[in-house]
């Protein structure tokens, strides 16, 4: 099985017209394995997946492992509310090649503990050889997967492999990796905590800003894993406005805003998902113009530091 580690980056589904946009998918990939990413993710929270068919979203996988030939792993999202498609889509993402698969936890419906433990467990017994990343998103689920169904499924399921954290309870990284071992590998889910959720244990960050700042976050996260925290240290200072501009409206729309004047998508989403205000578009275009992200004089005061280029040193 492969092992995930580093910057999994959690792509935008590009739309045109209101279909997939094949082509800057393809450039969306091209530009993070030339910046150094170590692994990828498509059809997760900033994929608008809940806007998507389950034919979509096997399209979307399938897209995906076409454009990037082997070159990255591809960590596919697989989960929804409905145990029926999330079989139906994880043993497709396995059929056609996908390294992983990132199960959310089920939204909305709010399951106790024990349908948690039975809804993940059948996941992982369908793809007995596939690692299976549980997805632990409290904010948007509404349900928190607690340490002790974790520990149970790790002790039942050798597949299930890893969790992605989304919350800014880090004690709960501490606690979990205590209980179950640090060979379970946990992924950052809030960008802003990357580098201290890693200081404790975490391996890697599934984090949208990769999307503006693929480099800089892949470099974070080989500092840290080669334990070299000062440097991480000011990339982590350095990416704070990005992280923060993420969630100046509903994630993904400041994404793909400033992804459509850097030219690789459409500013396009799905409903109901809509347009955000002029005076926020303002200000992400200050923040694209400060990272250099956009044509701007004067840059960010402060550039990122000449860091070891990550390219060729996969951690996975």
């Amino acid at each position: 099985m492969v092992e995930f580690k580093g910057s999994i980056v959690p792509l935008v589904t590009p739309f045109k017209n209101g279909a997939i946009d094949e082509a800057a998918l393809e450039r969306l990939i091209e530009r993070q394995i030339e910046a150094g990413s170590h692994a990828l993710s498509v059809g997760g929270t900033t994929g608008e997946p809940g806007t998507l068919s389950v034919e979509e979203r096997k399209y979307l996988i399938e897209l995906a492992l076409r454009f990037i030939r082997g070159r990255v792993p591809l960590l596919a999202g697989t989960g929804t509310l409905r145990l029926d498609e999330t079989l139906e889509i994880t043993q497709a993402a396995y059929r056609m090649g996908a390294q992983g698969a990132l199960v959310i936890t089920p939204y909305y419906i709010k399951p106790n503990q024990e349908g948690l433990y039975r809804f993940f467990g059948q996941v992982a017994q369908a793809v007995p050889q596939m690692p299976i990343v549980l997805y632990n998103i409290p904010g948007r689920a509404g349900i928190e997967i607690r340490v002790d169904t974790v520990a149970r499924l790790r002790h039942d399921f050798k597949n299930i492999v890893g969790i992605k954290h989304s919350s800014k309870d880090v004690e709960y990284v501490s606690e979990l990796l205590r209980r179950v071992g640090r060979d379970f590998k946990v992924y950052c889910g809030l960008e802003a905590l990357t580098f201290p959720m890693m200081c404790v244990g975490a391996v890697g960050t599934i984090a949208a800003t990769a999307n503006w700042l693929p480099k800089e976050t892949a470099q974070m996260c080989q500092l840290t894993l080669e334990g070299r925290y000062k440097e991480a240290l000011e990339l982590h200072y350095y990416g704070l406005e990005a992280n923060e501009a993420i969630f100046w409206d509903t994630n993904p729309i400041p994404l793909k805003t400033v992804l459509s004047w850097m030219g690789l998508c459409e500013k396009e989403w799905r409903e109901p998902l809509g347009p955000t205000t002029p005076e926020i578009e303002a200000r992400l275009r200050r923040m694209a113009e400060s990272y250099g992200l956009i044509p701007s004089i004067p840059s960010k005061e402060g550039h990122p530091p000449v860091l070891p280029d990550p390219a060729g040193k996969q951690y996975v």
